[in-house]
């Protein structure tokens, strides 16, 4: 049964580099050489999923094998036994196979990053602001769930409450393969606490998600930038307006894939430790430097596929929130749900699910495994 299996052909062939990349990482030569390290532990640890994957899968075909030929014994109670065994070793193996296609297809390899999230209130003046900030209170509750960090790093408030602008800093465990799904135009449907008349508006806010980069993915010569401190404005009590916390960069920056080059400039203001508000403030810069040189192969992927994930057109509507209706409507795979407050307070995995079966969809048909 096992032998003339394609599948576990393609398995095959990785069970060499599996065994390879295991005596790499214990080599100290390597581990000296931090960004080929870096690397090849992350191989390590997918190959290992895989590895552990086509155990299993051998073990289910074996069992399978074997329960059959117990099956053609006199023994009643055998037989039982092995019927049993046959069918979990045959309800087993499709889930198997469907589950290595997927191990198979290769990831992106910037889902296991942590995120910088970018909200802003879009059309609709006060209340775009309110609802950035709704969405904002949103992904918090949902990070809360998941047990990430949530680091804010600069936000500039609406005249009526909620953001006009806020960015904040995911990190945990896959952050940017979750919420990469989130980027795009988010769209509200509603009253308006401003409203008297009782009319519905419609106002929106956009959500950029972008994968923080590590300080081996981007060279940056940190000789060339550009550093002012300022006081914080604002209310914050006797220390944030006397002493220059804030930070701001400027540096010039040339971009690979057209030659050009731009003043970058970045503030942050968040914490009172101006260190702490240099090193966000690099951390920023390495991620935007690192979203701008990745936009040709974001693009590159969303001409290749109707993926779940706005790339590069962040104006693509992604989601409508209609609350008089208490409805959520996600565009891209057509998915509606009536659970509006819960969903606001946080609980958008299902939603979530849904995007990453649809992708895992495409990624298949796109391999054709």
């Amino acid at each position: 049964m096992a032998e003339n299996n394609t599948l576990l052909e393609k398995l095959d062939g990785l069970v060499s580099r599996f065994e390879e990349v295991s005596t790499l990482i214990t080599d100290p030569n390597v581990i000296a050489d931090q960004k080929r390290y870096v690397k090849l532990t992350k191989e390590y640890k997918e190959l290992n999923e895989i590895i552990k994957a086509r155990k299993e899968y051998i073990q289910c075909l074996n069992g399978l094998e074997e329960a059959l030929l117990m099956m053609a014994e006199n023994d009643p109670e055998m037989k039982e036994i092995a019927r049993e065994e046959a069918a979990a070793c045959e309800a087993r193996i499709p889930e198997l196979e469907e589950e290595i296609k997927l191990l198979l297809v290769p990831a992106d390899p910037q889902d296991d990053k942590n995120a910088i999230v970018e909200i802003r209130g879009g059309t609709g003046g006060d209340e775009a602001a309110l609802f950035a900030g709704d969405l904002y209170r949103m992904y918090v509750k949902y990070c809360e769930m998941k047990g990430w960090k949530v680091a804010l790093s600069s936000c500039s408030e609406g005249a009526a409450g909620g953001f006009k602008e806020i960015i904040f800093t995911v990190s945990g465990d896959k952050v940017y393969g979750t919420l990469k799904y989130e980027s795009g135009v988010h769209r509200v449907q509603r009253v308006p606490a401003t409203e008297t008349q009782g009319r519905v508006h419609t106002s929106a806010a956009t959500v950029a998600v972008l994968p923080e980069a590590d300080e081996f993915d981007v060279e940056i010569n940190e000789g060339e930038i550009k550093w002012d401190t300022f006081r914080s404005g604002g209310a914050g009590g006797q220390n944030v307006n006397k002493v220059e916390s804030g930070v701001r960069l400027r540096y010039v920056w040339k971009n690979p894939n057209t030659g050009e080059s731009e003043e970058i400039l970045i503030e942050c203001t968040e914490t009172r430790d101006q260190p702490k508000n240099k090193e966000r403030a690099l951390t920023r810069l390495r991620s935007f430097i690192y979203d701008k040189e990745h936009q040709k192969y974001l693009d590159d992927i969303a001409n290749k596929r109707k993926t779940m994930v706005s790339t590069g057109d962040r104006s693509a509507k992604i989601r409508t929130y209609n609350y008089p209706q208490g409805r959520i409507t996600d565009h891209r795979i057509n998915y509606t749900i009536y659970n509006l407050s819960a969903f606001m307070d946080g609980d958008i995995q299902g939603c979530l699910d849904q995007l990453i079966v649809a992708e895992n969809a495409e990624r298949l048909k796109e391999s054709e495994l």
